[in-house]
């Protein structure tokens, strides 16, 4: 194919330093001295970082590795829910909050690990009663609530391995997902709070299910006590599941490659791909990059704005955060919604502590006016993170200067549903630079190279690959390792390669420049769409931008903009010119957008990636493929 030899246009941005008082109190005061000592033997690092969890059985080995399947601590016995709930009965967390929960109603939840570990043994003994146990899968279609994390953390615990959905998918999403992976059991709720409507989720699962010949039980959590049609024999409530069992349950001992959870992702095919994650990998993967990249204190409050129906939640609410023993908060509804001020009015509220989020929240904050922040005391925050996709420097610094009072670190963290945990990111204690995700994490091989697997010159842009394997990798995608080996093992031969395009700079730090199909090619320069997006965001009358490449006659290919303005600003043929005038400047003729087209919102998963494949689909005429992680409510006028 052809070599990926990117121009990397997009100028570099300043180092920002953390606080000499934060770098001194930091988990890891000095990050070049861990990365270094994981560089020397990663194998042996990753035995260490694992064996500070507890295992039923030690491992023959770190990891067996037969390209492009790795397993890892084989010999190994563990549990995931026993780390991330009933190890910490034993000690003083024991009566520490696991979990603090908010309604959009205002409704709340607060559960101890004590109470946490009766609720999911609960849970864990109701399914064992109707016959659900290792190697079984449970589909799990809830809103955010700590139901939902018990729910995940009862099917692992008894063996079984879950399938989260998202709350929001259709019936028919929810259908394929069910039937792909032969799902005997389903849990959801009644509905749920969205916008001040009710989302009537158990009347999307009947129809779901009525095509799922596998499910046999439905779970239906009264989330909002509203009267639902009931299946007599096939489901019960989680009152009816639970009550009357003992408030003890002992975890299933598996095998540390035995399946923990499918998770699927979209592909470019009409099939979304079921990325798969063991028990013992997966745990020591998001329980260290958990416990370096959130800097976590015995004392944080912390909140993950995701929901658990993605990579993040199950890596960075559920997962990862439990297992270092953290205080989680948890919020059902909109971030915006009774109005704009809803996750500032929460961080004072509750004190919260460090704040993960997603770029595209950033940007839409951007878009609705410091007022709102302004109006709350975000004092309490003293680490922000980013999730999702490339944050551009200009939403950055806003989220550095106007969130964090320009005093928090923020990591900006690269990974993927398919890596499991975080392999990119500078740590709090490192400099920060704007754009750009920092560097790979301790004990992960990560760097840009060209088609044949020779390393990029700092600057030039190339393939975003991983050469040695990682505790959290996927296990494979379910039910078809072909499609596995074939879509991350075949672009770089014996590297994974991510689908991304990056640059390392001479610090060693990479910036993602966007996936290897959003590259242009314009008169011989090959360009990322991230660098020519930051340019637009940067002007101070755009909100968001998503770029993709239309054929030309002459040049091959030239750049075509989506744009959404700030709300108080009217687009027109004046600010088209500017816009275009502004790139030029900031980048170079050559990346000044030949078309900008004005629009209301842009496609998005419902996690907000921007999902460019669709723009250049309908820019074309062309069949858009898999869109079940469009969020319908993203199109674009």
């Amino acid at each position: 194919m052809e070599g990926l030899d990117l121009d990397s246009v997009l100028e570099e941005q300043d180092a920002v330093a953390p606080a000499p008082e934060f770098v001194q109190a930091a988990a890891v005061s000095d990050p070049d001295a861990l990365r270094a000592r994981a560089a020397e033997d990663p194998e042996a690092f990753w035995a260490e970082v694992a064996s500070e969890l507890d295992w039923f059985k030690p491992w023959d080995r770190a990891v067996d590795w037969d390209l492009p399947f790795a397993r890892w601590f084989p010999g190994a016995q563990c549990n995931i829910t026993h780390n991330a709930v009933d190890r910490h009965l034993s000690t003083w967390r024991r009566h520490k909050a696991a979990l603090i929960w908010e309604g959009e109603n205002g409704d709340r939840e607060v559960f101890t690990y004590a109470e946490l570990a009766r609720e999911v043994n609960r849970g864990a003994n109701g399914l064992r009663a109707l016959g659900v146990g290792r190697g079984d899968c449970v589909t799990i279609y809830m809103p955010v609530c700590p139901q939902q994390a018990i729910a995940m953390l009862a099917t692992a615990k008894i063996g079984a391995f879950h399938s989260v959905v998202f709350g929001g998918f259709s019936a028919e999403a929810l259908r394929d997902r069910m039937n792909d992976a032969n799902a005997k059991a389903l849990i959801t709720a009644d509905g749920a709070y969205q916008r001040g409507k009710v989302v009537p989720l158990k009347a999307t699962c009947d129809a779901a299910v009525a095509d799922c010949p596998s499910v046999e039980h439905v779970i239906v959590y009264e989330r909002l006590g509203t009267a639902v049609e009931m299946v007599t024999g096939r489901d019960r409530t989680w009152a009816e599941l639970t009550d009357g069992q003992a408030s003890e349950s002992t975890a299933e001992v598996m095998e540390a490659a035995d399946p923990l959870f499918v998770l699927y992702t979209s592909g470019s095919t009409g099939k979304p791909k079921g990325i798969m994650h063991s028990h013992g990998g997966y745990q020591v993967g998001a329980y260290a990059t958990t416990k370096w990249v959130f800097d976590l204190q015995d004392t944080d409050l912390y909140w993950c704005t995701a929901d658990s129906g993605w990579i993040t939640g199950h890596s960075y609410i559920v997962y990862g955060p439990l297992m270092n023993g953290a205080t989680v908060f948890m919020a059902e509804g909109a971030p915006d919604f009774p109005d704009a001020g809803r996750w500032w009015s929460i961080i004072e509220r509750y004190g919260i502590n460090i704040l993960y989020t997603a770029p595209t929240a950033v940007r839409m904050f951007m878009r609705l006016g410091e007022e709102w922040p302004d109006k709350y005391d975000l004092s309490s925050l003293r680490l922000l993170g980013s999730v999702g996709e490339p944050i551009n420097p200009e939403a950055w610094r806003w989220y550095h200067r106007v969130i964090g009072g320009g005093s928090c670190p923020i990591v900006d963290t690269w990974w993927q549903t398919e890596t499991g945990s975080i392999l990119i990111t500078a740590l709090p204690a490192d400099p920060q630079k704007p754009g750009s995700a920092g560097l790979p994490f301790p004990g992960i091989d990560a760097d840009v190279v060209d088609e044949h697997g020779n390393r990029r010159p700092d600057g030039v842009g190339g393939y975003l690959v991983v050469r040695r394997p990682w505790p959290s990798m996927l296990n494979g995608i379910y039910g078809d390792p072909d499609r596995y080996r074939d879509t991350y093992w075949t672009t770089v031969d014996g590297m994974y390669a991510a689908g991304d395009a990056a640059v390392r700079d001479a610090d060693g730090y990479i910036r993602v420049l966007g996936r290897t199909d959003d590259v242009l090619n314009v008169a011989g320069h090959r360009l990322g769409t991230m660098e020519i997006e930051s340019a637009l965001v940067a002007h101070e009358a755009v909100a968001e931008a998503a770029v993709i490449g239309i054929p030309h006659e002459v040049k091959g290919e030239v750049p075509k903009a989506f744009v959404i303005a700030h709300d108080h600003v009217e687009p027109g043929a004046d600010l088209e010119a500017e816009l275009r005038e502004s790139v030029a400047q900031q980048i170079g003729k050559i990346a000044r957008p030949q078309v900008i087209e004005f629009v209301g919102s842009l496609p998005k998963t419902r996690s907000g990636k921007i999902m460019r494949r669709l723009l250049k689909a309908q820019e074309r005429g062309e069949a858009l493929g898999d869109t079940s992680t469009l969020d319908p409510g993203s199109i674009p006028d």
